[in-house]
């Protein structure tokens, strides 16, 4: 896709089983689908933003999220590509859809699109999103393998203490206090029970809202080798009209003192896009590359608010781009803000033992230990989008499922 004016579109099957084709869609519908999405996501600017998005926007009910689907889908689905994916579906075939969207529409939930009243995209195709060439065949780029690394550790960075600030704050926990009981905590349990976890924890609970998971630790834990990084915290993207996608920022448990080009919030400095891409380069006499002191693993899951942001740039150098240029060659992130299961519970009513952020870090983590991670996770979506078709019920509202998607360098996930 290419913004310049109006959306330009063209699309290409493989296996060529159908015709490629172009699509030329008007800028004013677009705009207009547009603006009413980002009116229905959570506003951190906003004090009441979540409530709105919660209980009033158009993710708090089945029929208003239905009504800003079609209008999502008579913008942006070319009538062309529309009919082919509904001759597929009717012949029984399942495609897998790669998009590379352009900045304006790259916080579209395309899994949400309803091209005929009883379905969405994701029913009919498995989706995720093209890593930008330029990144993937970036020069020195060392891509690594799941095939070859899935019997490593899982690095798992669960809700870090950022240093300076108070559970109840704004960079506090995104989790809240976990038992034993919860389904990640039993999930981190069966990994430390096979040993499979970094950091080594005796209790599952123990790795939750640690103080020693900054980027040193990060960095020499990935260049020990590891299969797969999960983060589950905050994350600050960049503003998109800064036009400086590698000022997002990924806040882990370090101090002022600790290098990097972010500046510093109190008493922490977050781990930047920036720095991950350059390193220590103009900051230490002997500078090390990013990919050097934080070489990324196969899969990486970053799950926090708008982790995926840098997708709205023109230049994507954000935290995503990041992950890839260090060597993942899949990484699953966040669209837009995030609610958190205390935000369902306590003002959207969902039932005190719903956590439906908790679920979704442990579908997302299920299906990135997967040979299919990118049809796993299109399952579970398929799964949360019938239930809340079905039952209403706000913990299963598309506001989190949908807000995931997942960027790919290999073409057979």
């Amino acid at each position: 896709m290419a913004d310049a004016g109006d959306l330009y579109m063209s699309w290409r099957w493989i296996d060529g089983i159908a015709p490629r084709g172009a699509s030329m869609l008007p800028a004013a519908p677009i705009d207009e689908a547009v603006r009413l999405l980002a009116a229905a996501l959570p506003n951190p600017n906003d004090p009441s933003g979540l409530e709105y998005a919660l209980t009033r926007g158009a993710f708090a009910t089945p029929d208003a999220e239905y009504s800003l689907a079609q209008r999502l889908s008579r913008a942006l689905l070319p009538s062309g590509l529309a009919e082919q994916l509904a001759a597929l579906h009717h012949d029984g075939v399942r495609p897998h859809i790669r998009l590379q969207p352009s900045p304006r529409v790259a916080q579209v939930p395309w899994e949400i699109i309803a091209p005929a009243p009883t379905l969405r995209l994701i029913d009919i195709a498995d989706i995720s999103l093209l890593a930008p060439a330029g990144i993937v065949h970036a020069p020195g780029r060392i891509a690594r393998s799941w095939a070859n690394d899935r019997d490593l550790p899982v690095v798992a960075v669960l809700d870090p203490r950022i240093p300076g600030f108070r559970a109840d704050s704004a960079l506090g926990s995104v989790l809240g206090r976990m038992s034993e009981s919860t389904p990640l905590t039993e999930r981190v349990a069966e990994y430390a029970a096979r040993g499979r976890i970094v950091p080594p924890v005796t209790a599952p609970s123990e790795i939750f809202r640690r103080t020693d998971v900054d980027r040193d630790w990060l960095g020499e834990t990935l260049r020990g080798g590891a299969a797969r990084l999960i983060y589950v915290g905050h994350v600050t993207a960049a503003a998109p009209e800064s036009g400086r996608s590698e000022n997002a920022e990924l806040h882990l448990a370090c101090t002022a003192d600790s290098v990097g080009f972010a500046e510093p919030t109190r008493t922490h400095r977050p781990l930047s896009a920036k720095d991950l891409l350059l390193g220590t380069h103009t900051l230490d006499v002997a500078p090390r590359a990013g990919s050097e002191l934080w070489p990324m693993p196969s899969r990486v899951a970053l799950i926090a608010c708008e982790s995926g942001g840098d997708l709205r740039f023109s230049e994507a150098l954000g935290l995503t781009a990041a992950m890839i240029n260090g060597g993942a060659e899949l990484v699953t992130a966040s669209r837009w803000p995030l609610p958190t299961d205390l935000a369902f519970q306590r003002i959207a009513g969902a039932p005190p033992d719903a956590r439906p952020l908790q679920d979704t870090i442990c579908a997302i983590d299920a299906a990135h230990e997967l040979p299919t991670p990118i049809t796993a996770l299109a399952d579970w979506q398929r799964a949360r989008s019938a239930h809340w078709r079905y039952k209403g019920a706000i913990e299963y509202s598309p506001i989190l499922w949908s807000a995931f998607a997942t960027v790919s360098t290999d073409p057979t996930p």
